[in-house]
């Protein structure tokens, strides 16, 4: 149970009751959440430096007594699902090319308890047509990629990074001002291209790090990367932009 979100427990009290008598041998909504995680780990594609496509399609193949279950579960739980998705996309720095939709097939050559899941990679606008909705099966809900906001986090101030450079230093001249001695006058740039955030040290007395690696030419930022400068540091934060593009 340690590995399970906040999601995924919301998810399990919401179909409680319908998991709550029978067989055992019966499809967990948290089991096909982490799976869903699973499928975008092992599917995910680099097709760039520091950019990696993620599926956003998803069709949960089930057997004929978990499907007619699935029915029972609605849009709600698929939303919730959409939901696992999208916090695993953020997490992960991964890109999406379009909604996450997540829909459930009746596959009579599984067994109850077993049960698939196949994805693809679909456009938001331009990309492959969108099959036809079969009779009988839940809506198949959709979910805009959200929008994250590149912030550091220095000595518990928070400084958005609107700008497709920052500079960082001890100089009043720099962008951010970091009052330390062991911090050159323009010690760091972080740089954001195409949604892609990087540390680039620019000739500092005592280096860079990220992560405890010392910065050699350019580093990639990820959610959570720590940033140390001198006694200094700093963390690389990825929030969700809320009205105004402000987290």
């Amino acid at each position: 149970m340690g590995l399970l979100d906040k999601v995924e427990r919301g998810i399990e009290k919401a179909v409680r009751g319908v998991f709550s008598t029978g067989s055992r041998a019966q499809v967990e909504p948290v089991e096909i959440a982490s799976r869903l995680r699973r499928e975008l780990d092992h599917k995910s594609l680099t097709v760039a430096a520091g950019r990696t496509l993620a599926p956003n399609v998803f069709d949960v193949q089930l057997s004929e007594d978990d499907f007619t279950r699935a029915q029972e579960w609605g849009t709600p739980l698929a939303e919730e699902l959409c939901d696992v998705v999208i916090n695993h996309v953020r997490s992960q720095g991964y890109t999406l090319q379009g909604p996450v939709r997540i829909s459930f097939r009746r596959a009579e050559e599984l067994r109850a308890g077993d049960f698939e899941i196949a994805s693809t990679t679909e456009k938001s606008k331009g990309g492959p047509a969108t099959p036809a909705p079969r009779p009988n099966l839940p809506a198949a809900p959709t979910r805009q990629p959200v929008r994250l906001q590149p912030v550091l986090d220095i000595d518990g101030q928070r400084y958005s990074l609107n700008a497709p450079s920052i500079v960082l230093g001890r100089s009043s001249e720099a962008d951010i001002l970091v009052d330390d001695t062991g911090v050159s006058r323009r010690h760091l740039e972080i740089r954001t291209d195409s949604g892609v955030t990087s540390a680039v040290d620019l000739g500092s007395t005592n280096g860079s790090y990220v992560n405890g690696h010392k910065v050699a030419g350019s580093t990639e930022l990820t959610d959570g990367s720590t940033i140390t400068m001198g006694r200094t540091k700093i963390i690389f934060r990825l929030l969700p932009a809320g009205p105004g593009g402000r987290p």
